[in-house]
Formats: structure tokens, sequence, C-alpha cells
């Protein structure tokens, strides 16, 4: 699919928020940073992962070795794979139940940590993006982001259904937060899932029968007030709709608004370059 960056030459940069973003995988803005119009604050508080990060994206992105969070000392509970470890502890015997997740969240240590404040971060300003995945701390992150929050058009954050770290916030609670920040739910990036012991799925230990355990959810801001956005976030705002997320009803939805405000016509354009035939998203 074609990227909608062409309708805008003009050099603006989406400005992209990664809390807790260790290169295990694509991150789902890869296009925009190798299309040159990305720039990216990111954190990760395991120092060689950060300065891999720096080595890997140069300038203009910059990553910080920092453990967002309330702006409190915490306990970082440290376990037996990086990306599992987390300000929260292990549930243990819930983890116990499933198949191959005990394994990849064990325990090893416990270390004291400062965490700091999305919101007394002098280098974040006008944020479009947020991805984020701190492993059931996401709610403080948001809770003390609110200034950081405030311009943001599209949230990618990981929420869980069950109680995977001990006391963490289900996605009911991180849900009702952002919907009050001006939010609307938008749509699930597929599911993590395991079975229950001792049953196998097609030899796989981990696939899950029906049990849901996590996912990334999926946010962007409140389409019924698109009017109170300027013309360069709604250019920005049907950029991320189009390319990130697929959703090209809501590019399109945001165009109009752009029309209406600016006297240009990329909503036609753009429906008319849809009717070749639109792609559907991976379920």
């Amino acid at each position: 699919m074609w990227s909608l960056l062409d309708y805008f030459p003009e050099n603006f940069k989406i400005n992209i928020l990664d809390i807790g973003a260790a290169l295990n995988e694509r991150p789902p803005y890869q296009s925009l940073v190798d299309a040159g119009r990305a720039r990216i604050i990111g954190f990760e508080p395991n120092r060689e992962e950060c300065e891999r990060l720096n080595q890997c994206y140069g300038e203009p992105h910059r990553f910080f070795p920092y453990f967002v969070g309330d702006g409190r000392s915490a306990i970082f509970h440290e376990t037996n794979w990086v990306l599992t470890g987390s300000l929260y502890e292990p549930n243990s015997p819930l983890l116990e139940k499933f198949q191959n997740l005990a394994e990849l969240v064990t325990p090893v240590g416990k270390h004291p940590v400062s965490t700091t404040r999305l919101d007394d971060i002098d280098e974040i300003s006008d944020v479009d993006f947020v991805k984020i995945d701190v492993q059931g701390s996401e709610l403080a992150v948001f809770q003390n982001g609110l200034r950081a929050l405030l311009g943001t058009l599209l949230i990618q954050t990981e929420v869980e259904f069950v109680e995977l770290y001990k006391g963490q916030p289900m996605f009911a609670d991180v849900d009702s937060f952002l919907r009050g920040a001006g939010f609307q739910f938008h749509a699930f990036n597929g599911f993590g899932s395991r079975s229950f012991k001792p049953i196998v799925v097609n030899g796989n230990i981990n696939q899950g029968v029906r049990q849901a355990l996590w996912s990334d959810a999926l946010y962007v801001r409140d389409w019924m007030s698109l009017d109170a956005l300027d013309a360069t976030k709604l250019k920005k705002y049907a950029v991320l709709a189009h390319d990130l997320l697929q959703s090209y009803d809501l590019a399109h939805l945001v165009l109009l608004t752009l029309d209406k405000k600016t006297g240009s016509s990329f909503a036609t354009t753009y429906l008319d370059q849809l009717t070749d035939g639109i792609e559907q998203p991976d379920s």
C-alpha cells in the first residue's frame, strides 16, 4: 500500500515517544523512520540496549536509560529474560498455570531504582505517537505524563487481561484512564495467549486455546473532536491512521476535517485512490 506521506511533501516530522524501546522486533513506526519523517525520543532502562539503540538510530533520534514511572523510588524485578523484567513482582503462581510463561518470567533479582515522570523530561514536546511496553507499569506512566499526552494522536500500549504481575493495573484501568484523557479505543493489535498446562496445541507451547492474556491496545485522539486539531496535527493523524493502522476509513474522516479547515481536496483524492482496492489489515 502506498504511503499517505506522499500527499504532504512538506518536511514535517512525526514525533514518536517509545517507552520500553528494546529492539526485540521491528517497531510499528519503522516505515516513518525509513522515510526520514520521524523523530524518536525513547526510553530503555537497560543501558547496553539503550546504547545499542542510539548507535542503531543516530540523530535526530535519542534514547535515554530511564525507568519511566511516577517519579518515586521503586524495586525493579529482574527476570531470566530481559524483556519480562518489571517494576511489579511476577505473579508466579498464576504464570505457572500456563505453558511457557513462568519459564520466561523467572525472578532472578531485585534492584532499587529511581523512576522519572514523563512530564519532568524536558526533551519531550509535541508528541504525536506513543508506543509503550513496560510490563504492567503503563498506567503509572500515563498518569504522570498528562503534558506529553495533550497533543498525542495515537497510542499503542500493552495491556493485560489477567494479573501477570502482582497488583498491576488491568486493561480496564488503562482503558478508563485513556478515555478520560481524550482518546477513543480503536482496536486490539493481536492477542497473547497460552494454554493451561498440560495441554499443548499443535505441538506449540506458545499457542493458546481461548484464554486471552495480553494485547497491544490502540487508542486514537477522539474523532468526535477533530475540529480542535490544527492542520499539521490533522495531516499527521491521517498519516498515522493510513500508514500505521491501515484504518483507511479513519484516515478519510480526518482528511475531510482537514479539507474543511483549509479548503484543500485531499479527501476526494484519497477516496479516488482507494477505489483500486483497500488492503485489509492483518487479523
